[in-house]
């Protein structure tokens, strides 16, 4: 009752997102129950499965092993750590945001993680971690949006078309942003009233393009390895899709769950869900089947490290 009007507003407003998406998926299971006997029998006609659950699981440590090298390059600037530290607060912050809000619980699990008391700044390079990986689900999703109203000609509408030129000026302002953000940051230094947060985004102005391009490019691999392990999920049960209209929907997918807010990894669920029988149905995926694919992935790619990672948080020490 004590939030401020603004922070109520952002409340009130997550909780609509959740139940509308949650609502939607209930919309899609009444024009098309929840058929057990049909996943079983879409599953029986896979050929080979293992191999597609082998590659699911065996890209599980990979996924967050990048997750842990970009945090690993961008903590270089405020505390010289280990790639196996680094790992372990990235497990300890998704376990963390397993309870609490996805974003609060993640940064809060890293930062604890450290050893020194730089943890102002380590906030703001947990930022700067979660900013990257969501410019590069922005610019892979735009294209995937792209070609998406390719294939799907009926989305292809002047609100599509709209979107599209978002998404590419978005990105396009990602650049402009990198390139400016020394002098951002100078600049936020001189306002009087802005100046007591300083410690948390002054680190965002320490990175030189090197360090910037080499965090990039774990955050682009890490958006790689969980596509893949997306569509092996889609693989296992037994969708088996022309692969660039895999890709683009995967693309919308992912682009979905990163912009839109999430309470914690279960409202994650409900996001994950919705946009994949929105993205996918033009191609006659039936919802049973779609659903199974997408808790096979939260299931491994989200639950497992939360309960590895919760041996790590037993460990942090609040000081």
């Amino acid at each position: 009752m004590s939030l401020s009007p603004a922070k109520k507003i952002g409340f009130w407003l997550k909780i609509a997102v959740f139940a509308g998406m949650f609502a939607y998926i209930g919309h899609v299971l009444r024009q098309q129950p929840f058929n057990w006997t049909l996943v079983r029998q879409q599953w029986q006609t896979v050929p080979n499965p293992g191999r597609w659950a082998a590659g699911l699981v065996v890209l599980i440590p990979v996924n967050w092993g990048f997750e842990a090298l970009k945090w690993q390059i961008l903590l270089q600037r405020i505390e010289k750590t280990s790639f196996w530290d680094a790992y372990r607060g990235v497990l300890a912050g998704v376990s963390l945001g397993f309870a609490l809000p996805a974003q609060l619980g993640d940064t809060a699990g890293r930062v604890l993680s450290l050893r020194s008391g730089e943890r102002g700044a380590a906030i703001g390079a947990s930022l700067v971690s979660g900013g990257m990986q969501f410019y590069v689900a922005l610019v892979f999703g735009a294209v995937a949006w792209a070609h998406y109203l390719v294939q799907v000609p009926k989305r292809d509408t002047p609100t599509g078309r709209w979107l599209l030129v978002l998404l590419v000026g978005l990105s396009a302002a990602g650049v402009l942003f990198g390139l400016v953000r020394q002098r951002l940051v100078r600049w936020l230094e001189t306002r009087s009233g802005l100046r007591r947060y300083a410690n948390y985004w002054n680190v965002a102005g320490l990175y030189d393009d090197y360090e910037i391009g080499l965090a990039l490019g774990a955050a682009t691999a890490r958006y790689m390895i969980f596509s893949t392990q997306f569509y092996l999920a889609l693989r296992l049960v037994g969708v088996s899709l022309p692969n660039d209209v895999s890709a683009s929907g995967i693309g919308l997918v992912f682009l979905a769950k990163t912009i839109t807010p999430a309470f914690n990894l279960l409202s994650d669920l409900g996001v994950r869900e919705a946009a994949s029988l929105w993205v996918f149905a033009p191609f006659g995926v039936p919802a049973p089947v779609l659903i199974t694919a997408t808790l096979t992935l939260w299931t491994a790619n989200l639950l497992t490290p939360v309960l590895v990672g919760l041996v790590w948080v037993w460990q942090i020490k609040l000081r």
